[in-house]
């Protein structure tokens, strides 16, 4: 349905081919990353790690309207979610180039949904409107409770800086 809607376990796959492709890339063909930024190694393991653990992750940016938006519907259904502000984030562009790597679109929002990508902000607006989405955050993995899901009224986003 979307171009980005892998699995978790598709995202561990992922993240070997990319640790492999940088392991073979530091032995003298590219220059390592400035410091005080993340490595794609580093930048691979953080998504796979957010995204494991927490039943609703958007990888957003503070000024972009996609990301509002998915953030409002959200927060329409009460549902509290990860945030991740790539724009605020040390390591940011590494994140997005990942994202773009792991599930085919560099653009922001990246909303995932129980370990799987359910698209952008159009993406997961229209999933609501469907009645879809409030089934996928319903079967949140039990690895995910407490961290990104809130049965309390008022959901407030929950915000990840490393």
């Amino acid at each position: 349905m979307f171009a980005c809607r892998s699995g978790i376990s598709n995202t561990r796959g992922l993240f070997n081919r990319l640790s492999n492709r940088i392991y073979k890339s530091r032995m003298g063909n590219f220059t390592s990353s400035p410091s005080g930024s993340f490595s794609n190694t580093a930048s691979a393991s953080f998504v796979q790690e957010v995204v494991s653990r927490n039943c609703i992750v958007i990888f957003s940016k503070t000024t972009c309207p996609s990301c509002r938006l998915a953030k409002n519907v959200f927060n329409e259904i009460g549902t509290s979610y990860k945030v991740i502000e790539l724009d605020q984030h040390e390591g940011g562009k590494q994140l997005q180039d990942i994202l773009g790597e792991m599930t085919g679109a560099k653009t922001v929002p990246r909303v995932f949904v129980n370990g799987t990508c359910i698209g952008g902000g159009s993406e997961t607006k229209e999933l609501h409107q469907r009645g879809k989405l409030l089934p996928l955050v319903e079967q949140c993995a039990p690895c995910c409770e407490g961290s990104g899901m809130d049965d309390s009224s008022g959901a407030q986003p929950a915000s990840y800086n490393l």
